[in-house]
């Protein structure tokens, strides 16, 4: 009934309330039946038997003489012991002055011995008689032990100068039936207990399911399934609260409807006006490049503005084809064009063709090959490295290494290094550093594309500044083997009753 539940469970801390709280209650019930019914049969027994026996010494003791024999003493103790109260007699006489003489009714069971002290002196003590106290002797009782039985030991003695007796019964029968009373207590505590597991099993049951169908419609509205609704039925809290959550799936619906339609239209916007541009910058570049060949034959006065059309026109046309790239990877379209890479041969290739051979030192082993997008990886080391060499100082390190099946590429720069509060922007788009690092010309989609190539390789970008304080190093993680990683089944989702000794009371 209770496997697979844990600790925390709701369903465990209801169970177990219900329990502690039936528990409580039933064995306070037990505990004060028990009391009560211990009280009710200890006080009616010892009543009984104290009265039979004050009896017993008005009919019996009282006429004994006041100097009575040892045998009459014994013949009278075993008298008073023979009625149906069940205890022995033991009295105590003077045969002259100074000269006591007991009389047992058995001798074996009940001796002077048994009697406590403070009974003895309670009984043998003489009251002054008032008004209030009418005799100097009374009846006094208390409960003892023998070995492991009860005992109930009483005692008085005779006005006048009469005899001392005193009376020992066993409590033992009482005690059998008190411990069958408790046992039968025990027993209805565990079935109460069993009772309420159940009870309380049954009442989480109905309380709990409609939480864990909530629970479920909140996992489900999590995993992006919009439409999750759950079935409403009754007026009571759980039921408002269904209702609730169908409210706040609607609106949420609704809303993510509204901001995917406003993406895809943003997203539509830029493509479709990064391809309206390229056909004019085809010709605007076309025009650049004749100017740029005539530039030196240019009036002195125009070649500065040719110059700076020149730049900005292919400042445009970069902004142009990285905008068209951004709307690829938004749209889920970019794919991978795999193929055996040497990578050191690649990032030689990146390094030749941008003319960054003097500035850049580069560290790596021939013959590490892996299986990559040699494009997407060339957008992504010219990135790396471009912005190591404006932001940055020179020399640019590039170091290659691989770490179990992962290629790591570490391009570090030797400048002021990255400010902290930059450092969790560097892969935004359009972010461009502070005043403490030189202002970029670029379009501030450098970085951002380098990571999105990145990712869709199943690696990661970081970008960190140099233990030593000297530059910011930017490391490159790329799976060497991106089909490997895909199928791989441990991969996570991002990878590709003793007795008493009572006091002496007077009755």
């Amino acid at each position: 009934m209770f496997s697979g539940l844990r600790f925390t469970s709701l369903r465990l801390r209801l169970v177990v309330v219900f329990a502690l709280v039936a528990l409580t209650a039933a064995v306070s019930a037990s505990g004060i039946a028990y009391w009560l019914n211990r009280e009710a049969v200890l006080t009616r027994t010892q009543d009984s038997a104290l009265n039979d026996f004050r009896q017993e010494m008005q009919n019996r003791a009282a006429t004994l003489p006041l100097h009575p024999t040892e045998e009459e003493l014994r013949r009278t103790a075993e008298q008073m012991a023979g009625g149906s109260s069940g205890y022995s007699v033991l009295l105590l006489g003077e045969r002259a002055a100074g000269k006591p003489i007991i009389g047992a009714s058995d001798p074996d069971t009940f001796t002077l011995a048994d009697v406590p002290a403070a009974l003895r002196v309670a009984v043998d003590t003489e009251r002054p008689v008032t008004e209030g106290n009418d005799h100097p002797y009374h009846l006094f009782w208390q409960r003892t032990e023998r070995g492991r039985t009860p005992f109930l030991v009483g005692g008085t003695k005779i006005d006048g100068g009469g005899p001392t007796g005193y009376m020992f019964k066993s409590l033992d029968a009482e005690r059998a039936d008190l411990n069958s009373l408790a046992w039968s207590l025990g027993i209805a505590t565990a079935l109460a207990l069993v009772g309420s597991a159940l009870l309380a099993q049954a009442a989480a049951t109905t309380v709990l399911r409609p939480v864990h169908r909530l629970g479920e419609a909140a996992r489900q509205l999590g995993e992006g399934k919009l439409d999750t609704r759950l079935r409403v039925s009754g007026t009571d809290e759980l039921a408002d609260l269904s209702r609730t959550f169908n409210s706040a799936a609607e609106s949420l619906q609704k809303k993510v409807d509204d901001m995917s339609a406003r993406e895809e239209s943003s997203r539509r916007f830029v493509a479709d006006m990064s391809h309206e541009l390229r056909t004019p910058l085809t010709a605007l570049t076309a025009v650049t490049e004749v100017l740029e060949d005539e530039q030196d034959s240019l009036d002195p006065m125009i070649a500065p503005a040719v110059a700076l059309v020149v730049s900005e026109t292919r400042r445009l046309n970069d902004l142009v084809e990285n905008l068209m790239e951004v709307t690829r990877f938004d749209a889920g379209t970019a794919r991978l064009v795999l193929d055996d890479v040497d990578v050191a041969d690649q990032v030689t290739a990146c390094i030749d063709a941008r003319a960054w051979l003097d500035a850049v030192e580069l560290d790596a082993e021939r013959g590490i090959v892996a299986r990559l997008d040699p494009r997407r990886l060339d957008v992504i080391l010219a990135n790396l490295i471009g912005n190591a060499l404006k932001h940055g100082g020179s020399p640019v390190r590039v170091a290659i290494r691989t770490e179990g099946q992962e290629l790591v590429i570490e391009v570090r720069d030797h400048g002021p290094g990255i400010p902290e509060e930059v450092l969790p922007h560097v892969f935004d788009r359009f972010y461009k550093a502070s005043a403490s690092r030189p202002r970029s010309e670029g379009s501030g989609l450098g970085l951002s594309i380098a990571m999105e190539n990145a990712l869709i390789h199943g690696g990661s970008i970081t970008a960190a500044n140099s233990p030593d304080g000297d530059g910011a190093v930017f490391v490159l993680r790329l799976p060497q083997d991106p089909d490997a990683v895909d199928a791989d089944p441990d991969a996570g989702p991002d990878a590709t009753d003793g007795g008493e000794q009572g006091e002496v009371e007077e009755r």
